[in-house]
């Protein structure tokens, strides 16, 4: 396991060079706030360094439901009964079983590894909310439920899989394939390239992803929307 601390984030890292899976550890004035949790095997390593952090555990916030992200969620709240568990209302749905489509979401396939887990959610969030000095934004394309939080007094962001930047900074659905997993596991490659604007528009300071390194500023961000805009062009051209 890799750290990089920066400000008031960890970032823990598993498998890297080659199969990056990051979380984030966010230090508050009451404790610590995780932003997913890597796959199942990864729990012992992140339960280690909360730890030796000796500050209490005060909630998991999940980007989205794909198992990479959701696999550890049990064994860290079996350790930590008092943390709360946080995911979007949507993609809660897909940690129940329920693969089904809404009526105004179009009709494709689900992909990826989609889970179901034991621990219920504490509370569904809807975009918009405020939790633990983030607010939450709509980033639905790699998931039909899948969300950003936004730390707005430090300008940033946390995207989970709606951007990549192992293998080059990619919008979800754009495959690179130096690192594909990401863009083959995305649902709706229209909706991330309109939600992932949309993201940009918050001009984070710091943009930490499910996949590779953080990347500052939004320059990286816009050429990676351009190329995506492009490619989604050309396909609809055809």
């Amino acid at each position: 396991m890799k750290v990089t601390r920066i400000d008031h984030v960890h970032q823990l890292t598993f498998y890297a060079p080659l199969l990056p899976i990051n979380v984030q550890l966010i230090e508050r004035e009451l404790g610590l706030v995780l932003i997913d949790t890597g796959l199942s095997r990864n729990a012992d390593a992140i339960l280690a360094y909360i730890e030796a952090q000796e500050r209490p555990l005060l909630a998991i916030l999940l980007t989205h439901a794909h198992g990479d992200h959701v696999g550890g969620v049990d064994a860290i709240l079996k350790a930590h009964p008092h943390a709360e568990l946080y995911v979007s209302r949507r993609d809660a749905r897909l940690l129940e079983g329920d693969k089904t489509t809404d009526p105004d979401e179009r009709p494709l396939k689900l992909k990826g590894s989609l889970p179901t887990i034991h621990s219920l959610p504490d509370k569904r969030l809807d975009p918009g909310e405020r939790l633990f000095g983030f607010r939450v934004y709509q980033a639905a394309g790699h998931t039909p439920g899948s969300i950003a939080y936004f730390d707005e007094a430090s300008r940033i962001l946390f995207a989970g899989d709606a951007f990549q930047s192992q293998g080059g900074v990619a919008v979800a659905g754009d495959v690179r394939p130096i690192f594909p997993l990401p863009g083959l596991a995305t649902w709706d490659k229209t909706a991330a390239v309109e939600n992932a604007e949309k993201l940009i528009d918050l001009a984070p300071r710091l943009t930490f992803v499910g996949h590779g390194r953080m990347i500052e500023g939004t320059h990286r961000l816009y050429r990676a929307l351009k190329r995506a805009k492009r490619k989604r062009s050309r396909l609809f051209s055809r």
